[in-house]
């Protein structure tokens, strides 16, 4: 690396994390999720906004050099990594293991009907979206993967911001968006294997049989982590604990990305097995949620932005397919979610604030997207579509999840679950007032 990229590098870290906070706060201000004003960054800083207005400057600050590419790349790689991994900490698994077929109806439905409708639009829209290398098979496969899959680490950002995390509702709608996810990437495991014409039926057993083995693995590794946690509770200081809990994330990423799954599967798993641990833990690990949610996940957000190119909408026909897609999306979601939490017994207005939580397809959503473009499945124009759809999901969910979590009736164990989740947290009161939530 030349002292130009080395200078260029720590410039786009520094221009990234700056516009990406600043915007993360105004949008907290207009009761909007951070998330969605560090999506938005990107955007600004991408090609849509300073490429626009000067493209010199664009050119400079965001060279079309492989390496540079990829150094930023890899810090984003690595927050969104530490991003999962801090927030699947806040899954409640005593409460899951209490009401598994509600989970299991849930995330079956919010991915099964989304999914068929993406592939239903996926066979019937225009052929000048498909990307070059696309079949129209692989092709209407990742639509549905695009509208099934839920960003788990947008919608635990956005149950952070408005307080939500801990009630029944937010740990119920990270749990499904797990299930979902676990799916959705090993169909894009297969639209990969589509694209390079190695589709057989032992690739998908091969598929399963790894998925298996790795969740084994992680059961397996649950109380070793335990055990070194708890020697490193005995240290002075939150090093140990904080170095342990960032190894066990890498570790297990990188187990999941050698047995062709992906990396997040692992932060997620090591996540669940961080889950309800001891109070000791959990405060000691509270500098590195904060770090990991005030540093690392404005960092990769506002990279995922920088990706997007909404130049491309403004074909009347690229929009028309847009708004087709979008609708089936939001509907496709919110009907499945529905339809699951009422099998699940729950009621009317919790199946409504699911759907609203799994809405938001977020930066999940652009890197399926990304991996479609460079697979070759989708267009630029198609590309643009999915981001579009991702950011409106997200920009959804604040509003909806209000409206309708304000139905719903709180319980006495979600202030239990509050006081662990402020020691989390680091803060020094717990939202006991359910207008705060």
């Amino acid at each position: 690396m030349s002292e130009h990229q080395a200078l260029l590098f720590l410039m786009q870290l520094a221009a990234l994390l700056c516009v990406g906070s600043s915007m993360g706060q105004l949008a907290r201000r207009l009761g909007l999720p951070g998330v969605v004003g560090e999506l938005l960054s990107g955007v600004v800083l991408g090609p849509t906004v300073l490429g626009h207005v000067s493209p010199a400057a664009f050119a400079w600050m965001w060279p079309a050099d492989t390496s540079q590419t990829q150094l930023l790349d890899a810090v984003s790689t690595f927050g969104v990594l530490l991003f999962i991994g801090v927030s699947s900490a806040h899954l409640d698994l005593r409460m899951l293991r209490r009401r598994p077929r509600t989970v299991l109806s849930v995330s079956t439905a919010a991915l099964v009907l989304p999914l068929g409708l993406g592939v239903a639009t996926g066979l019937l829209l225009p052929g000048r979206l498909l990307g070059p290398h696309a079949d129209r098979s692989s092709f209407a496969l990742l639509i549905g993967v695009v509208m099934g899959v839920s960003a788990i680490p947008v919608i635990a950002k956005t149950l952070t911001d408005l307080g939500m995390l801990h009630r029944d509702i937010g740990q119920l709608t990270l749990a499904a968006a797990a299930g979902e996810d676990v799916v959705a990437w090993i169909l894009l495991s297969l639209v990969t294997a589509m694209t390079a014409g190695a589709l057989k039926v032992g690739h998908i057993v091969s598929s399963v049989g790894h998925l298996l083995l790795f969740l084994a693995v992680v059961i397996a590794a649950r109380p070793l982590l335990r055990g070194a946690l708890g020697r490193a509770e005995k240290a002075e200081g939150s090093g140990p604990v904080i170095a342990i809990t960032v190894v066990a994330i890498l570790a297990a990423s990188a187990g999941s990305q050698s047995l062709g799954l992906e990396s997040a599967l692992g932060a997620f798993a090591v996540g669940c097995l961080l889950s309800s641990p001891s109070r000791e833990t959990t405060v000691r690990l509270a500098s590195l949620r904060t770090v990991t949610l005030s540093v690392f996940a404005p960092i990769f957000l506002a990279g995922a932005g920088l990706k997007v190119d909404l130049s491309v909408l403004g074909d009347p026909g690229t929009l028309a397919a847009a708004a087709v897609v979008l609708l089936l999306a939001v509907g496709g979601k919110f009907a499945g979610a529905y339809l699951g939490a009422r099998l699940g017994r729950l009621t009317h207005w919790e199946g409504l604030a699911l759907g609203a939580g799994l809405n938001a397809r977020g930066a999940v959503e652009v890197v399926v997207a990304t991996i479609g473009l460079r697979l070759g499945v989708l267009s630029p124009a198609m590309y643009s579509i999915v981001v579009m759809v991702a950011l409106l999901t997200s920009v959804m969910a604040a509003p909806t999840l209000r409206w309708t979590m304000a139905k719903v009736e709180h319980r006495s164990e979600e202030h239990l679950r509050a006081v662990e989740l402020a020691a989390w947290s680091d803060r020094a009161s717990v939202p006991t007032d359910p207008a705060q939530n």
